[in-house]
This record gives structure tokens, C-alpha cells and sequence, in this order.
């Protein structure tokens, strides 16, 4: 088995999935970039020479099964395991719309790419990650998914993070004896494309508790809820 660490991040070509790429890239990782729009991919990696030498871009649609199936065979055929995953990929629609006027086609587009697809990720990696001896799986979650602390703001977007969680918990607890570590991760209100120009955190601070998730949290620590490097409520 290769010495190599590797890593496969999904939404990687802006915000905070690259980010997380760029730092994981400076700490020797190999990293495959799961992404939709290869064309965007590598419009961002022409401006990160040293992240380019680390990765390689992936074509990998979270909505779509048969392309995340794929996706694992063709990164199967390159790595012998997987030590990081991260479901990084998401969206936000109808975010001022309140849940009495939300309609069930929004709630559903947004179950399917926030919950489904990473649960369809970690299905199709399991072997790879099974492969690994100490695999870390890190699910960007939001805290308007907490039941804890949950308002009515982007109620579709909140109930599709709040079943990811779900998706997490499940997770941690059916791979623990494989020593495969499951988490979520809120990190915060990111100046990102999602997150707006008025957002108080930069990527830097968004993705600074998925990599260390990835790279130095203890290897027992599962099935928890984290921001900025601490367990916060589910």
C-alpha cells in the first residue's frame, strides 16, 4: 500500500472544497477532485500550480448514481485506498422562501444533492475507504441543520443538512469497528458563492475544521457535530 495519503473532495472547484484541496495539498496529500464542470476545475487549478501537481479533476455528480459509480471505479484503477472523504458538494435554494410556502419539489431537489448524494459517495468509496487504516469521512454540514438551535430560514436547505446529519450519525455508528471515523462539520457563514459577499468568515476559517477533521482530531473521534474544532449540538 502506498505511503501516499490521498483524498477525494466533491464540490472542489471553488470555495470551500478547494480550499480544503489547497491545504490538504500542502500537507502531501493526493487529491481527486470530484466536480461537475470540468471546464470550471481546471480554470481553478490554472491559478493553484502547486494544487495542480497533487490533483487530478474527476467528473462526479453527486444527483447522478451511474456518475458517482464511475467516478469510484475510475479512482479505484489510480489509488489503492482512500484515507479522505469529504462531501463537500450542496446547494441553497428558495433560502427566504418560509416552510409553509416551500413546495415539496424544492425540499426534494434539495434532499437529493445535500443528503442523498453524499450518502450515495460514501456508499460507492466504502471499499477504498475499508481499504485505509485510519479513513476519516467529513460531511459539510450547516448549523441550520441543528435541531438544537433550528429557526425558520431556508427551511428546504435546513431539513436536507438536518438529514445529513441523520446520514452521519448512521454512518459513525455502522463503520466504527472498521475504524472509519464519520463527522459533520458546520462551517459557518463562509464568503462563498453560497454564502454571499457579506458573510463574516472567510474560507480559510470555513475550512479549517474539515482539515483538521482530516488530518490531526483524534482517530476516535465519530458520529459528532463539529465547528471550530469543538463538538457542538446535534
Amino acid at each position: 500500500m502506498s505511503d501516499i495519503n490521498t483524498a477525494l473532495i466533491t464540490g472542489a472547484n471553488r470555495g470551500i472544497g478547494l480550499e480544503v484541496a489547497k491545504e490538504l495539498s500542502k500537507k502531501g496529500f493526493q487529491i481527486f477532485l470530484g466536480v461537475r464542470d470540468i471546464e470550471k476545475a481546471k480554470s481553478a487549478l490554472a491559478e493553484l500550480p502547486e494544487l495542480q501537481q497533487q490533483s487530478e479533476i474527476v467528473m462526479l455528480d453527486v444527483n447522478n448514481e451511474e456518475s458517482v459509480k464511475k467516478a469510484a471505479k475510475y479512482i479505484q484503477s489510480k489509488i489503492s485506498h482512500l484515507d479522505v472523504l469529504v462531501n463537500n458538494a450542496g446547494i441553497l435554494i428558495a433560502a427566504e422562501q418560509p416552510i409553509q410556502e416551500t413546495s415539496s419539489q424544492e425540499i426534494l431537489t434539495s434532499i437529493q444533492t445535500n443528503t442523498l448524494g453524499p450518502l450515495f459517495v460514501m456508499q460507492a468509496f466504502l471499499e477504498l475507504l475499508l481499504k485505509s487504516p485510519f479513513a476519516r469521512v467529513i460531511n459539510v454540514s450547516s448549523g441550520a441543520g441543528a435541531l438544537s438551535n433550528m429557526g425558520h430560514w431556508a427551511p428546504a436547505y435546513s431539513i436536507s443538512k438536518a438529514a445529513l446529519n441523520a446520514v452521519t450519525c448512521q454512518f459513525a455508528a455502522a463503520l466504527k469497528e472498521y475504524q472509519i471515523a464519520v463527522n459533520a462539520v458546520c462551517p459557518g457563514w463562509v464568503r462563498t458563492d453560497m454564502g454571499g459577499k457579506i458573510a463574516p468568515r472567510s474560507v480559510e476559517q470555513g475550512a479549517d475544521s474539515i482539515v483538521w477533521l482530516a488530518t490531526e482530531a483524534p482517530s476516535n473521534l465519530t458520529g459528532k457535530f463539529i465547528h471550530d474544532r469543538a463538538v457542538i449540538e446535534w
